[in-house]
């Protein structure tokens, strides 16, 4: 494949995307596409989800993304070895020509979420071509990376987003999205049909995307989740130059995948360059056309009851309890973040909604050399006030805190385990956009945008 040079790289502006020969599994190998996906390494409930994901299928793509041994290298290793037998048994086939690949994602309501997937060039922050909005935590981007080394292959694509000329395609959600503002009705569903090449316009990536996806399929499955899944290959070489042209003068903002960019980035500066390590696997959605959506993501506080929690936050916020379902809690929560910082903790088999935190609490110990808009955050106040003075909570060691994106997940695996389920209300989504090109980031693991890309669709090894 060829690569740019550092010194090349650096002069030039914009996303360059280029095609690779993707790896998929061979589906007279394996039960079914569905049984061998997974969603993202960070999405997967553990234990309970790895668990489940291994009894899918032998060949299920969580055992290279999240391999189980006694030791982080072994760890490592076995995933390498695993992804050699499966090259060498035909399970996972290249495809034999480079291309792009567009890719299709659809639920059950109807929402429609279509973007391209393609190896792009890593850039640094300064360049202002990638933006970040989180931090990363060290150790995961250290996994990461002895991962991808051992195993020389990107497993799964971040989730990038840039804004297109287009306009928004039928068929996509009116929901929180990039480009998108937040309110009232987020997440509900604009239509029915599919966005068409007319409205993308002649020429660009979007019309090449739409235009593409009128075509059968290299590959169409339904996940459990109810997403219907469909893939298809660019390899035109008149299409491949229009959606090159078209993102080259493109920003791109993370949407999923920090420490995966942060891990391409360790990794491009370990290999002298040219080499495959300068471009890494990405997703990149036109959230002009295809909004996405924006989560939470919660913490479960391993080791602290309930009852020590809140009696830590006694006179320093205003705690009410809830006996009410999950969904009232939650409505509860988002009422009170309309007016400022709120937090709903759960595990103990009630909700404890927090909110109006004492403002001398917060004037000591919130940094002050930031915007207010990234001061104000919930997920600043919960990392800079309670976990770091109240609760006194290491936000990255894994005995001491968990980061899931499942609500009722979190609430469960406190009250099995006996800790504290911290739950969160999305962030606006023009928050997070305006922070980024400040180049400030947000508190890590502040955001969960989606849907996410399936893990296991296409795959890259970079010596093929």
């Amino acid at each position: 494949m060829k690569t740019a040079g550092h010194s090349e790289a650096t002069t030039r502006r914009g996303l360059e995307l280029t095609p690779f020969r993707g790896l998929r599994y061979d589906p007279d190998r394996v039960g079914s596409l569905a049984s061998v996906t997974s969603p993202p390494y960070d999405v997967v409930v553990r234990p309970d989800g790895l668990h489940h994901l291994e009894s899918a299928d032998p060949h299920n793509i969580v055992r290279l993304i999240l391999p189980q041994a006694g030791t982080p290298s072994a760890r490592t290793e076995q995933a390498a070895d695993t992804l050699r037998r499966w090259l060498a048994e035909g399970i996972l086939v290249a495809d034999p020509d480079p291309g792009l690949y567009v890719y299709e994602q659809q639920d059950g309501d109807g929402m429609l979420q279509r973007g391209i997937i393609g190896t792009l060039r890593v850039t640094e922050p300064a360049e202002g071509v990638v933006l970040p909005h989180e931090d990363v935590m060290p150790p995961v981007v250290a996994d990461r990376a002895a991962l991808m080394r051992a195993t020389r292959a990107n497993l799964e694509p971040l989730l990038l987003t840039y804004r297109g000329d287009g306009v928004r395609a039928s068929g996509t959600t009116a929901g929180v999205g990039i480009g998108t503002p937040a309110g009232p009705g987020a997440g509900t569903t604009a239509g029915v049909g599919v966005g068409t090449a007319a409205e993308a316009g002649t020429g660009t990536a979007a019309e090449v995307i739409e235009r593409t996806a009128s075509r059968p399929p290299l590959l169409a499955t339904t996940t459990e989740d109810g997403f219907r899944h469909r893939l298809w290959s660019i390899t035109d070489p008149v299409d491949l130059a229009r959606v090159q042209s078209d993102l080259a003068g493109r920003q791109a903002l993370i949407a999923d995948g920090h420490h995966r960019w942060a891990t391409y980035r360790r990794l491009r500066l370990e290999h002298p360059s040219p080499s495959p390590w300068d471009y890494g696997l990405v997703l990149l959605v036109d959230t002009v056309r295809y909004p996405l959506r924006v989560r939470a993501i919660h913490r479960l506080l391993h080791g602290l009851p309930v009852a020590d929690a809140l009696r830590a936050v006694d006179g320093l916020f205003r705690v009410r309890r809830l006996d009410a379902p999950l969904p009232e809690a939650l409505a509860a929560l988002a009422d009170a973040s309309c007016a400022g910082n709120a937090f709903l903790l759960a595990g103990d088999g009630a909700f404890h909604l927090l909110d109006r935190p004492d403002q001398q609490l917060l004037a000591r110990t919130v940094p002050a050399d930031r915007p207010a808009a990234w001061r104000s955050l919930d997920a600043t106040v919960l990392h800079a006030t309670l976990l770091e003075h109240v609760w006194r909570i290491p936000e990255d060691s894994p005995a001491h805190i968990a980061y899931i994106h499942d609500t009722a997940a979190t609430v469960e695996k406190a009250e099995r385990d006996g800790g504290t389920a911290v739950l969160m209300h999305p962030v606006r989504e023009e928050v997070v956009r305006d922070l980024a090109r400040q180049g400030v980031t947000m508190p890590r693991k502040s955001t969960s945008f989606g849907p996410k890309p399936a893990s296991g669709l296409v795959l890259r090894a970079l010596e093929i």
